[in-house]
């Protein structure tokens, strides 16, 4: 059997990829590594997606333009980003909503909790879960054919065309393909590969979990790397967040997020600060800590905060580990506790509390003190305490395939005329490293939508078109 487009995976960009090449009139075949009750790989544990805006749009408030999102972009990824294609992605952010609106999906406000979000986050109604099951249930009506339970093994090739895809021994054709399978975060050798091994004699990715899905394993990533496509991006660098140590291996979500390390202070296994909690907003930094996490010795951190912070952020799934003196915190959580108090005395000693605000980069900051803590500094000093041990939690990784604004693979700086890319199989286009809130889920909309266009266009130039079953 050929279709039109064959779209592999079944995610955010692959949904979207799926059904504009439908709307655009081809014939369309999806197929989704997992079974379909883990259906969506990472979509589904998201919530939001991050848009530009000039004015106040229903569930956004004030204006959050290109410029201001092009320099939180530039911030987090230190300029490592392709900027023509992540102004595509902001742009693109700013006219995707009614579009997803017709295929189901709805939006709500931000919940008390999702800081500073209000602005420049479009939150999903019923989560990414909802979001999924919305673009499906379009995606089946307009006639896609969906099959679960399909990995790809591998694909043919000839001279950086795509021919056919292979599950298991069955041979798919199609007229064009587009990619959107993820990265390869689910595979533990690669990971095990690309992370090495520590001056400490550690094997840093061995420590890690993954937030979402097991399918992951970047097959098809690899195959097209061994077939001479062109890359982007480092494999160690990925979305990676501060997770609790308590959380599974796969599939944690969000739930399993610590984010009240901007309200206290998070020290290694040796009792001791590492890096500046008030660096920033946290929906800027928070990507930033599993990977400083995945540094220390053992790859783990204690993040330690007093009863002035209870109820100033997203209650974590799991409940800290309480005390009523920082010294039993210490011996409670397993630190030498001689060296703690001197880290806690020094810190509390260092703060120089102004007027406390979390909503702004406020006053409260520490003098002679390193690592510095440059907003929210108060002394960890009211009782009961609590802590919180945290590993690094991989989200997706940047590892992935170079692309443009087509969103073409290409090989040896030659686009490919019927093979395209989306989602988080080319995200590190955009993101070099860093991270901030709600914008993978931009370049997914915004390459997976384009991608459906080119393939659908792509095919009909090919010669016969076939109708969908």
């Amino acid at each position: 059997m050929t279709v039109d487009v064959l779209v592999i995976g079944g995610g955010n960009a692959a949904l979207c990829a799926a059904l504009m090449a439908r709307e655009a009139g081809a014939s369309v075949l999806l197929l989704e590594a997992a079974p379909r009750e883990w259906r969506g790989g990472n979509s589904g544990h998201t919530r939001n997606l991050r848009c530009m805006h000039d004015a106040p749009q229903d569930v956004l408030t004030d204006a959050y333009p290109e410029e201001e999102f092009w320099q939180d972009l530039l911030k987090v990824t230190g300029g490592q980003t392709d900027e023509a294609l992540a102004r595509l992605t902001i742009r693109a952010s700013s006219h995707c909503r009614d579009w997803m609106r017709r295929h189901g999906v709805h939006f709500q406000p931000s919940l008390s909790g999702t800081l500073h979000l209000s602005r420049t986050n479009a939150f999903f109604m019923g989560g990414g879960k909802a979001l999924v099951n919305a673009y499906y249930r379009s995606a089946e009506q307009l006639g896609v054919q969906i099959r679960y339970n399909a990995p790809v093994d591998r694909l043919e090739l000839t001279d950086g065309q795509f021919v056919a895809a292979y599950v298991g021994d069955e041979r798919i054709t199609a007229k064009t393909c587009v990619l959107a399978a993820g990265g390869f975060e689910s595979n533990r050798e690669w990971l095990r590969e690309a992370w090495g091994q520590n001056a400490r004699g550690e094997w840093p990715s061995d420590n890690f979990a993954i937030r979402g899905t097991r399918f992951n394993q970047g097959v098809l990533l690899k195959q097209l790397m061994e077939s001479g496509a062109d890359m982007i991006g480092d494999p160690t660098q990925a979305h990676m967040v501060a997770i609790d140590a308590r959380a599974p291996l796969y599939d944690g979500g969000i739930c399993t997020r610590i984010d009240c390390v901007s309200l206290g202070v998070v020290v290694n296994r040796e009792g001791r600060r590492f890096y500046d909690e008030g660096e920033d907003f946290w929906p800027k930094r928070y990507a930033i800590w599993g990977r400083l996490v995945a540094q220390q010795p053992g790859q783990v951190g204690y993040s330690i905060i007093d009863a002035k912070a209870a109820g100033r952020f997203m209650p974590p799934v799991f409940p800290g580990t309480r005390a009523d003196t920082l010294p039993e915190l210490a011996q409670k959580l397993g630190l030498d506790v001689p060296t703690f108090m001197q880290t806690l005395n020094d810190y509390n000693a260092a703060c120089r509390v102004g007027t406390f605000d979390h909503t702004v980069l406020d006053d409260c900051h520490t003098e002679q003190l390193l690592p510095a803590k440059t907003h929210w500094a108060r002394p960890v000093d009211k009782g009961p305490f609590y802590g919180y041990a945290l590993k690094p939690g991989v989200t997706f990784t940047y590892l992935g395939l170079k692309t443009d604004e087509t969103t073409a693979v290409r090989f040896g700086g030659v686009a490919s005329s019927n093979l395209f890319v989306a989602g988080e199989m080319m995200a590190g286009n955009v993101l070099g490293k860093g991270y901030t809130a709600g914008v993978g889920m931009s370049i997914g909309t915004a390459f997976g939508r384009i991608a459906g266009v080119q393939s659908a266009q792509a095919a009909m130039k090919s010669g016969v078109h076939h109708a969908a079953a």
